[in-house]
């Protein structure tokens, strides 16, 4: 039973890591190299991640610079960051791209902390699912195996309390990247 248990916890965990990444995606204010990762260049007709294509630096505070391997897939990660949702514009120099962070508008940071508080709700029902699905698990194999009512019941209790641990670890990653987006 107790392998069961640790097999919904590492669920548990996956999901809080999932919104953890999708949080280092959400740009806030600063140049951070992270909202690139999912950005995905034609790299001779095959979609690799521009991490694989080029040099990514960040030399001020709001700016990214990325510098291609191959100068002849500047046009390509140009086009490939104006179809990403990041809101930010390319400039081509001829040897790199330049991606300038513009300083957020109030109401720019107040809809990204809604996205953010979206995301972790997304993540809270997920750990609710997981929840869901470890509390049958636990009856299954409780009658299955024959063990007491009251056992299964201190079982249902365990993955309460991990589900109760892991939503408050959600909300503290809310708390934490809200207030990462409204600082000034």
């Amino acid at each position: 039973m107790e392998e069961l248990l640790m097999t919904y916890e590492d669920k548990m965990e996956k999901s809080l890591d999932n919104l953890k990444e999708e949080y280092t995606t959400i740009r806030a204010g600063r140049a951070n190299p992270h909202i690139l990762d999912k950005v995905k260049v034609d790299y001779y007709g095959t979609p690799t991640p521009l991490q694989q294509v080029g040099n990514i630096s960040v030399p001020e505070a709001r700016m990214i610079c990325i510098q291609p391997w191959d100068a002849s897939l500047l046009k390509d990660i140009e086009r490939a960051i104006n179809a990403s949702d990041l809101g930010l514009t390319p400039t081509n120099d001829g040897k790199l791209i330049r991606l300038v962070f513009p300083e957020l508008t109030e109401d720019r940071r107040k809809e990204l902390v809604k996205d953010v508080k979206k995301k972790g709700e997304n993540a809270k029902v997920a750990i609710r699912n997981i929840r869901r699905d470890a509390i049958e698990a636990v009856k299954k194999k409780g009658k299955e195996d024959g063990i007491s009512e009251d056992e299964i019941k201190g079982y249902q209790d365990d993955v309460q309390k991990s589900t109760d641990a892991y939503v408050k670890k959600i909300d503290d990653a809310i708390d934490a990247k809200s207030q990462e987006i409204m600082t000034v």
